[in-house]
């Protein structure tokens, strides 16, 4: 009986896969695996051993293991003792000189480059997306709004390029963590790598060198937890990115706004009762979502606070959050990603809400004209607040009422009024920084 909503509504099923119990058992394999080989090549086991371990350890199974679980109530031994049972005359050196957390936390390691090999490829995608619309975009001039107000011009270009900045921050930060995050280690019961003599260091270093992962400097009995605190950041950043997007494409589909829309399908229903209903769901899904991948980041820092050389405080809470905030996450990039590509750009409601002042959206372009010409800054702000102040009152055009002021038409004529207040004309360099930010990023998205 399915219980978590991951179960059966979100996630994909390739990021589903890496947090299976099956996978996991298999990274824990693959740990025990490269541990023997590690100590065979450095003499501590026989190698013939190592090659017996190596050629019969993926036959052990999740179910035995778990059936010995229920007797022993503990699951690393479980998991060694099953895996002794497929390795002959060779059980002896299963597991030795290793504590539970060795081979659990270096799995963690393998699952989280898995991971992240994944969510990597998902945020090139979306980079990819926004950099399309970036450049499709580049000239449509629309409203922008600060407060929530009316502001001056913007692009749409601009907006999707500030967001495929921000992702393509995301995919430099996942590359500069994965050497931090996606690490093992093999130092024993408390640190000391006491069971493995002087050899210790050689044999962790050549186990990682085995799986493909950076070896930990120095650590207890568990991988140090700041590690992981700083992935469940990363997720919480990202996550907050898509959720500022999704809060913007909400805002921008309201009806009274219109500018765009998600994708609508022909025989999608937007309500049980309202049949003319077109809501953003995907948008807000991934803003609700975003709450529960940030919600892992509190947990995940106080799991770094263990008593002494460990305690279990942390084993409970991570069962939980590494697949929960990392499915999720990807969920929403991926949903995101269609979002995006499918966005419906309505340029009609884009030019009506560029024009529903009546040019007093434009009333900075005047300002900065009349100082430019002459007038004091501050006396052509006033002058210009006030006019925009009236047609706003009067619903009139702020061009015929500055064209009627002395103080204004005393340095520009009503055809130069005009241009000031046309919307195009004032945009600023937003092509060229749409231009260069899509040129600096297309290399990440390959």
């Amino acid at each position: 009986m399915a219980i978590h909503p991951i179960e059966f509504r979100y996630g994909t099923p390739e990021m589903k896969a890496v947090w299976t119990e099956e996978h996991r058992f298999s990274r824990i394999i693959d740990a025990e695996v490269a541990l023997a080989q590690a100590e065979a090549s450095c003499g501590m086991i026989p190698t013939s051993a190592a090659e017996e371990i190596v050629k019969n350890a993926h036959s052990a199974s999740l179910e035995r293991s778990k059936e010995i679980e229920l007797e022993i109530h503990h699951d690393m031994m479980a998991i060694v003792r099953a895996l002794s049972e497929v390795c002959g005359e060779s059980a002896r050196w299963v597991h030795y000189g290793a504590t539970s957390n060795d081979i659990l936390d270096t799995a963690t390691g393998l699952q989280l480059k898995d991971a992240l090999s994944i969510l990597e490829k998902k945020l090139k995608s979306l980079l990819s997306a926004l950099l399309a619309r970036s450049m499709e975009t580049r000239t449509l001039v629309c409203m922008g709004r600060t407060h929530g107000q009316h502001g001056v011009p913007t692009t749409w270009g601009l907006r999707f390029a500030i967001w495929a900045s921000e992702v393509g921050r995301h995919i430099e930060r996942l590359a500069q963590m994965t050497p931090r995050v996606c690490v093992g280690q093999m130092t024993g019961a408390v640190g000391t790598q006491a069971a493995m003599g002087e050899k210790g260091i050689i044999i962790q270093e050549k186990m990682m060198e085995f799986l493909g992962i950076g070896s930990v400097d120095v650590s207890n009995q568990v991988i140090q937890r700041d590690r992981y605190a700083e992935y469940f950041c990363f997720l919480a950043n990202l996550a907050t990115t898509l959720d500022k997007i999704g809060v913007e494409i909400r805002s921008m589909q309201r009806t009274e706004i219109g500018e765009v829309e998600e994708a609508f399908g022909a025989k999608q229903v937007g309500s049980s009762t309202m049949p003319h209903k077109r809501n953003p769901i995907r948008s807000e899904q991934v803003c609700g979502l975003a709450r529960i991948i940030r919600s892992a980041v509190e947990p995940a820092f106080q799991n770094n606070t263990l008593w002494d050389e460990r305690d279990l405080t942390n084993s409970s809470p991570e069962r939980i959050l590494f697949p929960e905030a990392t499915i999720l996450c990807d969920h929403i990039v991926t949903l995101m990603t269609t979002v995006i590509a499918g966005l419906v750009i309505r340029e009609d409601r884009i030019l009506e809400n560029l024009n529903m002042l009546h040019g007093i959206n434009m009333a900075e372009s005047v300002m900065i004209e009349l100082t430019r010409v002459g007038m004091a800054r501050q006396e052509a702000h006033e002058i210009i607040r006030v006019k925009s102040m009236e047609a706003l009152a009067a619903k009139r055009s702020l061009a015929s009422l500055l064209a009627e002021t002395p103080e204004v038409s005393k340095y520009i004529s009503p055809s130069d009024i005009e241009k000031l207040l046309n919307p195009n004309q004032y945009i600023g360099t937003s092509v060229l920084q749409v231009e260069r930010v899509v040129s600096k990023l297309k290399p990440l998205c390959q």
